[in-house]
């Protein structure tokens, strides 16, 4: 099945990550070849991809947003679970994780993702049912970033988090209206860790929120009582990449997490 991604950003993305297969570019009639323009269809010659002029008559169909140009491209190449923890092991890293239990706005998911790649985020966990998967929308919100992360569609969402506790990998989920969340910054996010983020109108599902080790909660001080998922789960990213640089030295192995261990707070 093939995709039309457009917009400048978005496609200049999915050249540099270089993931997809790219059957051709689609340029506007009279688009102004500079700046990011210029870099994609630098690319696109380095890598003998066709380019076409079309009418820009032909991408408003698609978009209004469109920039002037559109990447004709296969459909975005999900990996398994293991993959996303395979780069944090290249990377010397503590896994760090994104599991999103049931998001159903693009917009929200793009700007997760978008949050993610640049906080340095291993990869991210999707269910197959429900929520949304990567779609057009989703990269042209993410600006491309979508394009750089590691993304697991599972089948059992509950399932591969006990997978992830099995090998030392610490659960939390936020959650604002149960009594045993925590502030989030009284947490050691330090460690091997999937941060959590639920559904933008109900939150986790009962048996996600059951399987995570802790909760955690954003304080608020005003009128509104919740943030929504996107910022929400930006806000806590932020305060992981936070702790971490903070403490340059982490350990050398993160698989410190033994079974007994499973109840105690961080």
């Amino acid at each position: 099945m093939r995709e039309l991604i457009y917009g400048r950003n978005a496609v200049h993305e999915v050249l540099r990550a270089n993931r997809r297969e790219v059957y051709q570019i689609l340029v506007a009639e009279g688009a102004q070849e500079r700046g990011v323009l210029a870099e994609v269809l630098a690319l696109a010659a380095q890598r003998n991809l066709p380019i076409q002029r079309v009418p820009r008559s032909r991408l408003d169909y698609v978009s209004d947003a469109h920039q002037g140009v559109a990447v004709e491209t296969g459909p975005y190449p999900y990996v398994n679970p293991e993959d996303i923890l395979d780069l944090a092991a290249e990377r010397g890293e503590p896994p760090l994780v994104l599991v999103l239990d049931v998001i159903q706005n693009p917009q929200n998911l793009g700007t997760l993702f978008r949050t993610a790649e640049a906080m340095g985020v291993h990869g991210a966990i999707l269910p197959q049912r429900r929520g949304v998967e990567v779609t057009l929308a989703v990269v042209s919100a993410s600006s491309g970033a979508s394009e750089h992360m590691r993304i697991a569609r599972v089948v059992n969402l509950v399932r591969t988090m006990e997978e992830l506790k099995e090998l030392g990998v610490w659960i939390a989920g936020l959650e604002h209206k149960d009594e045993r969340a925590i502030d989030f910054w009284s947490a050691d996010l330090r460690g091997a860790l999937a941060l959590v983020v639920g559904n933008e109108a109900e939150g986790m599902r009962r048996l996600v929120r059951q399987t995570c080790d802790y909760l955690l909660r954003i304080p608020m001080r005003g009128h509104i009582e919740s943030l929504n998922a996107a910022i929400a789960g930006s806000i806590v990213l932020y305060e992981v990449l936070r702790q971490r640089r903070a403490n340059s030295r982490l350990p050398k192995s993160w698989r410190l997490r033994k079974s007994d261990e499973r109840e105690d707070s961080p």
